[in-house]
């Protein structure tokens, strides 16, 4: 492996499905480099495009055009070797219900190829490493969904790659299994595993990526440090809720206060370009225009706003 090569490249990469008028574009040239060591957040609805594109990068789909290095392999010519180096947490990996944990990991061990004497010892770290070792013996189709979300993890892990897929690792979890697994991640992350993270969490991508991509459509919107793309979208946004009559009226009144913005469905947003303090003065105008306001929250930048900004809608509620 060059060490000298990024753990992950795209360049110009596509994916086409079906042909001439029906041509659908799922992903319609990414870009991406990612660097040693990092986590980066690929973020977007259902349907943007991050698992076509993670699909591509782990060599279970040709791409239509563009090239892609991972782990300084080429993926499509150099697949074996790709595959060899990374591991891969997909959110619909078939897992078969009556194996066990133990089971299943020493089956992944013998699929990698690693010396048979290693396979208990291995099963066994990885369970205790992501807290399953009193499950270990138990099937899996008696696990939790964080459970299994978590045995994935540890099947990719077995053959200890340099560079770690995670395709949407917690949707559906509750908030605490959510949580270890974010603590695990991080884990595995300071040992110096590269990890690309597709997630339509705003929230998981500003704890855990570096750095972060928004693709929207099959197109990558914007790019960058989360911190860097909250400053960019500059002002903070407030939201209200006024009766329904006096919707046309407030957003009039609201629009000189700053640009408009797109908000939670019945609420109307606007990004104050004064600031925080101007938020004393929108409800007195409106209260002089005889304006009730039912509802109101004030929001510093998030990357929920840069979302809005780069595609126009929230990720709240995407699944349409």
């Amino acid at each position: 492996m060059h060490n000298a090569a990024l753990p992950i490249v795209a360049e110009g990469l596509q994916r086409y499905f079906g042909s001439g008028d029906d041509v659908v574009k799922a992903v319609d040239g990414v870009d991406l480099q990612i660097q040693p060591g990092e986590i980066f957040g690929f973020l977007g609805p259902n349907g943007a495009g991050k698992s076509t594109t993670v699909r591509m990068l782990t060599t279970l789909l040709r791409p239509t055009g563009g090239n892609g290095r991972v782990a300084g392999f080429d993926i499509v010519d150099e697949a074996n070797d790709v595959r060899r180096n990374i591991g891969v947490a997909l959110q619909d990996a078939a897992i078969d219900p009556l194996m066990t944990g133990t089971e299943l990991l020493r089956l992944q061990a013998v699929l990698y190829g690693l010396p048979k004497a290693t396979h208990a010892t291995k099963a066994g770290e990885l369970l205790e490493r992501v807290g399953l070792t009193a499950a270990g013996d138990r099937r899996v189709g008696t696990y939790s969904g964080g459970m299994r979300r978590r045995l994935d993890l540890a099947l990719s892990l077995i053959h200890e790659p340099s560079v770690l897929f995670l395709d949407e690792p917690t949707t559906g979890l509750d908030p605490m299994s959510r949580i270890s697994l974010w603590d695990e991640i991080r884990r595995l992350n300071n040992d110096g595993t590269t990890v690309l993270l597709t997630t339509q969490y705003l929230e998981e991508a500003d704890q855990l990526a570096e750095r972060i991509a928004i693709i929207d459509e099959g197109v990558i919107v914007r790019k960058g440090r989360p911190n860097e793309l909250k400053a960019d979208v500059g002002s903070p946004t407030l939201f209200l809720n006024v009766d329904a009559e006096a919707t046309q009226q407030a957003t009039t009144l609201l629009a000189t206060f700053g640009e408009l913005r797109p908000s939670p469905e019945g609420a109307l947003g606007v990004g104050l370009d004064a600031g925080p303090s101007a938020v004393s003065n929108v409800i007195r105008d409106l209260d002089q225009a005889g304006i009730t306001v039912r509802h109101l929250e004030l929001h510093e930048p998030s990357l929920d706003d840069v979302f809005a900004e780069a595609t126009g809608y929230r990720l709240e509620g995407a699944d349409t």
